[in-house]
């Protein structure tokens, strides 16, 4: 293992790690939310308003932190999250996360928002789920579901919190915009970052050309420098629930809405036969001041009936899967740590990262003092008292 990696004790720690190999605009494209970050700083304090009550004396000697989601079971209640432009920040990234996920059986959902093709990426980790986000027009979302049948998807995620494009000012503070712009400032910020060029960039011009969007519909998107980007990303705020119900329809596989945050769209989701929901607030990348998932999940989980629920945004921790566990759960993603770890090494990287965040789950089982997820229960926590008492906590970074 390279000393970058034995650094890496924490998901925390790879992100100081990309910070020096990202160009500026890029890292501040993953790292960075909406407006003031107030969901951004909310997704983390959300999990330090919550504290323990272990059960001690228990035999937990032997562990069982596995697993069943829609008919599969995975190895730990832990996935990669959907992130778009995941190939721009690390060599062939889509590919080498799904990979990474097979190979530690947990799951990973695949961003509509990506830049290699969905079947590339099904054939190399067959069982990666799809996050689509859904064009404007009817014929248009038959056709990309259909691919997405033909690509032998199982499991289909529907992203619903992104009708209109967010206010994301980090990035043009940071020179990141899309179509991405070619300028002496991010020429520069290319050469100064020598291997994200050579390792990333120039191999992937090399190997297979300029990145497009390339799953936004039935066909191939915009490459990232077209104007065109723009109109592919704009066309959703007449969507709605008859477009979901129309899905229900012509899916046949597992089928979760991302982006649910109160109770009433969480009872429509189970009246519609949605097999899950992830309840999300996109990493405090959309509407800001929107409520932390972990908040909201107990009246969501109250709600749901049998509809799988799962959460993500500003997990860091084992403590924080085991949390949102004890208050209804079933498994937990993370995006952006998993991100940093592909820029920073590759597979090796994001396999260190899992396996980091696996064995916390694991070890965190055991001081809990349980043995099978399903015996974490919410009488496990206690409120804790005014969260601003954790000071540097409440600071740091977070998302899906």
């Amino acid at each position: 293992m390279s000393k970058r990696l034995r650094d890496c004790l924490s998901l925390h720690d790879f992100e100081e790690a990309a910070r020096k190999v990202l160009p500026r605009p890029l890292f501040a494209y993953v790292s960075g939310a909406v407006e003031d970050g107030l969901s951004l700083s909310a997704n983390r304090a959300s999990f330090a308003h919550y504290g323990f009550k272990p059960d001690v004396l228990v035999d937990v000697s032997k562990r069982d932190m596995s697993v069943e989601l829609f008919g599969q079971r995975f190895t730990a209640p832990v996935g990669i999250a959907p992130m778009g432009l995941a190939a721009l920040t690390g060599y062939r990234g889509d590919v080498v996360l799904a990979q990474a996920a097979a190979e530690a059986n947990v799951p990973c959902i695949m961003s509509g928002s990506s830049l290699i093709r969905l079947e590339e990426v099904m054939e190399a980790a067959p069982g990666t789920w799809f996050q689509a986000y859904l064009p404007g027009a009817q014929d248009q979302i038959d056709a990309l579901i259909a691919r997405v049948q033909q690509a032998k998807v199982q499991t289909l995620i529907i992203t619903v919190d992104t009708p209109v494009a967010a206010n994301r000012e980090n990035n043009v503070r940071a020179g990141f915009s899309t179509p991405l712009r070619p300028s002496l400032s991010l020429m520069y910020q290319g050469i100064s970052h020598p291997r994200w060029l050579f390792a990333t960039f120039l191999r992937t011009l090399r190997q297979h050309g300029m990145p497009h969007f390339e799953n936004n519909y039935a066909t191939r998107g915009a490459p990232i420098l077209s104007s065109s980007v723009l109109r592919d990303f704009s066309d959703r705020g007449h969507l709605n629930w008859d477009h979901i119900t129309q899905i229900r329809k012509q899916w046949r596989g597992a089928m979760i809405i991302k982006g649910v945050l109160n109770a009433g769209d969480a009872a429509r989701c189970q009246r519609l036969g949605m097999d899950g929901i992830i309840v999300s607030n996109h990493g405090g990348r959309q509407l800001d001041g929107s409520a932390a998932p972990l908040q909201v999940l107990p009246e969501i989980v109250d709600t749901a009936g049998d509809t799988v629920v799962m959460l993500d945004s500003g997990i860091r921790r084992g403590t924080d899967v085991l949390k949102a566990l004890a208050l209804g759960a079933k498994a937990t993603f993370i995006g952006r740590p998993f991100n940093y770890a592909n820029a920073v090494a590759g597979s090796q990287g994001v396999d260190h990262a899992l396996g980091l965040i696996v064995e916390e789950i694991r070890r965190d089982m055991g001081l809990l003092g349980v043995t099978r997820l399903d015996g974490i229960r919410r009488d496990h926590l206690v409120v804790n008292g005014d969260t601003q008492d954790f000071g540097p906590l409440m600071n740091r970074a977070s998302d899906a």
